[in-house]
């Protein structure tokens, strides 16, 4: 790889070892990538749960705040994905304290680095929006996908020590996404029907996300000749990602780099009603049993929040069942001051912040309630809860508020 001036100089230790350690990972990456060079990021999302961060990755992190403020702080902006604990409320779902304390490690050392935490999988809609042809280093799926495909920036996969390493160099291997050629699509959809709700446009991003064959896959999708809302989109994206690999797809006549691909030699696969039936009896049971609903993967908008809260508005959950909701934490402030929080609170949902439920310990919480079958209208989440011993069914928001407050299975 080549290295400019400054990376040389970062290299040679002259910045601290923090940041040569950094850019010795972000070569490594670049060498069995075949990056050409390095390329400058605008910001940085990291994921930063214990979970997914264990006691040697926090020890790691609290290890780096031991040297000078200088050499460890970061050099771009960096904020957070979702945490693993609610302080405030992980009582109420028997998360283990031991958990909640990783978790308060993890947020010191971080803080020691400057990163910010913002907590949330939904940055793009609460935080910094990247714009057209902007070099990001997002490490959550969801984020990356959004950014890639609804905004056009330009984003690979960043695990967490990559995304680490760019928020210390302030840049990233080039290669992937962030390079034209690599964002042309390869395959073609064809929409039949139109998808009602956000557990349809969730089955939708899963259908095409099946198909990919590896992360270099590009869809394109035609037939949706009307706007998507971005909370319509980031269910799409988010799916396509947990059940695809998928960090980048196209919308004909949508999103923004669509119009550079109008001359594709590409026979798109039709995608029908049928399609999405068959998708969705993947997660059907015969018997009509619930233990929880929840509401996450990703986060809740503030719009998703306030429709919510107006279809719990005035009734009561199921005293057998759970109601779990989670929201970015910037939401919640605005839930809160809007009556929004109330409502749901009041039919006895339970409002998580900061967090999102499948990478807060789900197997340990499930394991130390009770809970085995579980409804969301998440299809990301149901796609990954059943490596977490749950059973799950997905279905639209109305059928899960309807089924937590009857206490079984509305189909």
């Amino acid at each position: 790889m080549k290295l400019n001036e400054l990376e040389k100089e970062i290299e040679s230790g002259k910045y601290g070892e923090p940041r040569r350690f950094a850019l010795k990972h972000q070569k490594k990456v670049g060498r069995f990538f075949d990056a050409e060079k390095l390329i400058e990021v605008s910001q940085v999302h990291i994921m930063a749960d214990a979970e997914a961060l264990g006691y040697s990755g926090i020890e790691f992190l609290e290890n780096l705040s031991n040297y000078e403020k200088s050499e460890r702080e970061v050099w771009v902006p960096t904020i957070t994905d979702p945490r693993g604990a609610d302080f405030k409320a992980y009582e109420n779902i028997r998360q283990s304290k031991s958990f909640v304390d990783m978790e308060k490690r993890a947020i010191k050392a971080f803080k020691s680095l400057g990163v910010m935490m913002t907590d949330t999988c939904i940055n793009y809609q609460v935080f910094m929006p990247p714009v057209l042809g902007e070099h990001l280093a997002f490490g959550d799926t969801g984020s990356s996908i959004y950014a890639n495909s609804v905004l056009g920036a330009r984003t690979n996969f960043e695990g967490g020590p990559s995304a680490l390493a760019s928020s210390l160099t302030g840049r990233t291997p080039m290669y992937g996404l962030h390079l034209e050629k690599n964002r042309i699509p390869n395959k073609a959809f064809l929409i039949k029907y139109k998808p009602k709700d956000f557990s349809d446009w969730g089955a939708l991003g899963a259908i095409i996300g099946k198909q990919m064959n590896s992360y270099w896959d590009v869809p394109i999708i035609y037939g949706l000749n009307f706007k998507p809302t971005s909370d319509e989109l980031k269910h799409l994206g988010a799916a396509m990602a947990s059940f695809g690999s998928t960090p980048l797809f196209h919308i004909d006549e949508i999103t923004p780099e669509s119009h550079l691909f109008k001359n594709l030699k590409i026979k798109p696969k039709s995608i029908t009603k049928l399609d999405l039936n068959v998708f969705y009896k993947h997660f059907h049971t015969n018997d009509d049993r619930l233990d929880v609903v929840v509401f996450a993967a990703p986060q809740l908008s503030l719009d998703e929040m306030r429709i919510l809260s107006e279809m719990l508005d005035g009734r009561k959950i199921h005293p057998n069942i759970s109601l779990i909701v989670c929201t970015a934490p910037s939401v919640k402030v605005l839930c809160d001051t809007n009556d929004i929080s109330q409502r749901i609170e009041n039919s006895g949902g339970i409002i998580l912040e900061g967090v999102c439920f499948y990478n807060m310990h789900a197997r340990e919480i499930g394991e130390a309630n009770g809970w085995k079958r579980l409804m969301s209208n998440s299809a990301k989440l149901s796609n990954i809860l059943g490596g977490y011993g749950y059973e799950t069914i997905l279905s639209t928001m109305e059928k899960c508020v309807d089924s937590a407050c009857q206490g079984r299975i509305v189909k």
